[in-house]
Formats: structure tokens, C-alpha cells, sequence
């Protein structure tokens, strides 16, 4: 696949860097490129997205995909709209304003479709607020992935002293039916356990399954003391206001903190019940004097890192249980999790997960990215040819494990004994490194 990527930013870099071994992809901007890109194998144009001229040397007629991710929306907007006159490919834009996403996404602009319209609009934040909410809502979970409408789901959580999964055989755990353990992060790496595998404290288990197994297995393994009550939230910008938003309706009791006094005024008058407080998150006595370790959760969210590290490591002194932090340079997001902060998410890996969606490489579906991008979920339909025959007669890559089978209206999570028929929709967890040898697994 031939991929034009319109901008040399921090969410250019990831993408190039995640995708340049399996496709083609040509760079396109006007200021210097930064010195990261020249270990990539890609091509490089200088110019502007927005010019024809430019779109023709990066040979655009010959495109698959177009990625309009430069630091101004109104560019990587003019950009989709003017590679369309070149060729009819697919086209994502990425924004970083709410009004331009609300005018673009409008039912209104409907009306005026044309054949330049934008295929797909990403919006970071918009994206990293849905992510966010999905973790706070299942207590002791590190990321929460939801497929088919939920109708199947995906947990990691970390394993704890004390935790009934801890010093335990995978095999001789009573797991709830419809429940699989598809991988365990140990020591910075992503493994497929067997049934010999033992699950150990500091491990992070990741589970896949239907939606009711996976809240028994949270009541049996990774019981919370409470249902979340109320969060703390530091930073009021468009994913403190979001997030805010979304726990009021979950009846959730909400401080936000927040440093700008005209940004506290407008979340005062458009929240409906949360405490809007004008203070700096990084205060100790303010943090002291609210109680904040004393909330359910506490999620850091302010646009620099530095601030939210140090106001996570400030509510965990204070006592808080469960600290969710954004990273905007994904760089830092090891560092985060070796100092003990309990879930780090970031706008662009939420993005990536969302990009992933739209791509289709050679006939597999990237569904969700785990643990910054070392497994994934992929989605493959079990092609007609295929030759029916049970699981543990497969020759699947030892990094890989179907998690789930839709098959018509059915959601199953398979064993070695289930058989694997053509036209099943397969959910299959596996390291980046095996989706060839997926593919040949299937190609009969």
C-alpha cells in the first residue's frame, strides 16, 4: 500500500514508524524534517500538502491513502480536499479544534456532499476522552477495549499481592466461562501464556471475553472496594470539560481543578453539578485541603507532562488509590509507569488505535493496539475456501491466539477442541511481527 503522510509531527513519526516496514509511504512537508524520520525507510517531499504541484512529485495518482496530520487543522482540512482532485483515494484528517470537528461531523453537512468530502476525522482528544472514561469505569483495569459494540470486550489488569490470580498456573484457575487470558506483560515484554504459565505479582494480565464473563471475573480476581463515586480532575481543557461531562451523567461526583480563571468561569456555567475549583493541581495544600487522595480516582490532564507527573506523584503521596495521566510525548510514558503512576494514556495512541480501524493490510483488521503497540487485536474473516478444522490443528505463530469467534450471531471463546469454520469473523491477539504468518495459517 502506497501512503501519502501530510506532516512531519509527533503523530507522523508514530505512524511512519509503525507502518513504513509493511508500506510505502511518502513524507510530505515544508519545514525540516526532523532528524527521528532519517532512520525510517520513506520517501521525503518538500512542500506544502496544499499544493498541487507537491502532490504530483509525491506521485499522489498512484496513492492509496492520504494522512493530513501537520499541526494546523485548516491545512491538513485544504489537503484532503485538494488530493481529491487528483485521484479518489481514502482521505483521514486529524484536528485539534472542537469547532471544526463539530462543523466537519455535522448531520447539516450531509447535504452538501461531494466527491472531496473528508472520509475519516480524527480528533485526539476527543478520542483519548472515550478512552479515559472506558478504564475509570472498571475499577482496577489499565485499558479497556471494546469490539462489535461491546458485544465483546478486552481488560488488562495488573496483578497485585494478594490477588487470588497471583503464584497461579493459568491452567489451574477456575476462570469463568466465555473468558480467555490472551497475554501477560512481565518486565517490559508481551508474552502468550500456556497453561504452565504462573501469573505473578507486578504482571499485567490481559484478558478477552463477552461482557457479563468479564465483570464475574472482575468480582472473583479484582475486586474493588466501591463502585466509582467521584473522581478528581486536574485540568479543565476540552478532555477535563469531556470527561467531566461524561461522569455527571454516571452520577459521579466530580472536582475539577483549574488554573485559567476565564476557562473555571465557562466550566462553572456549562457543568451541571461538578466543583469547579480555580487553583494550580500541583498545590500540595489545595490538594489537601479537597481531600483529593481521598477520591475514587484522580486523572491528571493538562496539556504538559511535567505538570501532570508531578501532580500524579502529589495525590499518590496524598494517599489516592488510582491515578489515570496523560502523556503528549509518548517518550514519557515509561517513565510514568516506572514511578508507580497506575494508568498512562496518551491523545496519540488513541489516535492510532482509531487510524488502525480505517487501514486493511492484506485482509487483516487492526481492531486495538496494546501496551504502546507490542500486541494488537486484528480482525480476519475466515475466507470460503478454507478447510474447517479445529484450533489446535492450526499451525497459528506461537505470538498469536484467537480470543473470540463470531460466527452468525454468536460470540464464542474458543479452546484447542473448537473447530474453526469458513465465513467465522476471528478476533486474534497477537504481536505486531505475526500477521503474514497469520494470513498462511488461513489461505487454503
Amino acid at each position: 500500500m502506497h501512503i501519502l503522510l501530510f506532516g512531519a509531527t509527533e503523530v507522523g513519526y508514530m505512524i511512519a514508524s509503525r507502518m513504513y516496514l509493511e508500506h510505502d509511504i511518502t513524507l510530505i512537508d515544508d519545514h525540516p524534517i526532523p532528524e527521528k524520520f532519517n532512520s525510517l525507510d520513506i520517501s521525503f517531499i518538500h512542500g506544502g500538502g496544499t499544493d498541487i504541484d507537491v502532490l504530483t512529485r509525491a506521485n499522489a495518482s498512484k496513492a492509496d491513502f492520504f494522512v493530513a496530520c501537520s499541526s494546523l487543522d485548516e491545512a491538513n482540512i485544504v489537503a484532503c480536499w485538494t488530493i481529491k482532485k487528483i485521484v479518489d483515494l481514502e482521505t483521514v484528517c486529524f484536528v485539534s479544534k472542537e469547532e471544526i470537528y463539530a462543523n466537519l461531523i455535522s448531520s447539516v453537512k450531509d447535504k452538501y456532499q461531494t466527491k472531496y468530502d473528508i472520509d475519516t476525522l480524527i480528533w485526539p482528544e476527543q478520542l483519548l476522552t472515550q478512552d479515559i472514561f472506558r478504564i475509570v469505569m472498571v475499577p482496577e483495569a489499565v485499558d479497556v477495549e471494546y469490539f462489535d459494540e461491546g458485544q465483546a470486550k478486552l481488560f488488562e489488569y495488573p496483578i497485585k499481592e494478594g490477588s487470588p490470580l497471583c503464584s497461579t498456573q493459568v491452567s489451574r484457575y477456575d476462570f469463568p466461562k466465555d473468558v480467555l487470558i490472551v497475554a501477560i506483560h512481565r518486565n517490559n515484554e508481551l508474552f502468550i501464556p500456556s497453561g504452565n504459565t504462573t501469573i505473578e505479582v507486578g504482571d499485567r494480565a490481559i484478558f478477552m471475553g463477552t461482557g457479563p464473563a468479564l465483570d464475574l471475573l472482575a468480582a472473583r480476581a479484582f475486586p474493588s472496594r466501591n463502585k466509582i463515586r467521584s473522581a478528581a480532575v486536574i485540568g479543565g481543557g476540552n478532555v477535563g470539560f469531556f470527561l467531566a461531562q461524561k461522569m455527571e451523567q454516571a452520577k459521579i461526583k466530580v472536582k475539577i481543578i483549574e488554573n485559567n480563571e476565564n476557562r473555571c468561569v465557562f466550566l462553572a456555567n456549562t457543568l451541571k453539578s461538578s466543583l469547579v475549583l480555580h487553583a494550580d493541581g500541583t498545590d500540595l495544600a489545595v490538594l489537601e485541603e479537597e481531600s483529593i487522595g481521598k477520591m475514587d480516582v484522580t486523572i491528571c490532564v493538562t496539556n504538559n507532562d511535567e505538570k501532570n507527573l508531578l501532580c500524579s506523584l502529589l495525590v499518590k503521596q496524598l494517599g489516592a488509590s488510582r491515578v489515570v495521566t496523560r502523556v503528549e510525548n509518548i517518550h514519557n510514558a515509561q517513565l510514568f509507569d516506572k514511578v508507580g503512576i497506575d494508568v498512562v494514556v496518551s491523545p496519540w495512541e488513541s489516535a492510532m488505535k482509531e487510524l488502525f480501524n480505517h487501514f486493511k493490510v492484506k485482509e487483516v483488521d487492526t481492531l486495538a493496539l496494546v501496551e504502546r503497540g507490542k500486541g494488537e487485536v486484528v480482525h480476519i474473516v475466515v475466507p470460503q475456501t478454507f478447510k474447517a478444522q479445529k484450533i489446535m490443528d492450526l499451525n497459528l505463530p506461537t505470538g498469536a491466539i484467537i480470543g473470540m469467534i463470531h460466527r452468525h450471531r454468536n460470540y464464542l471463546i474458543p479452546g484447542g477442541a473448537t473447530t474453526i469454520y469458513p465465513d467465522d469473523k476471528l478476533k486474534i491477539f497477537t504481536t505486531a511481527e505475526n500477521k503474514d504468518a497469520i494470513i498462511s495459517v488461513f489461505a487454503q
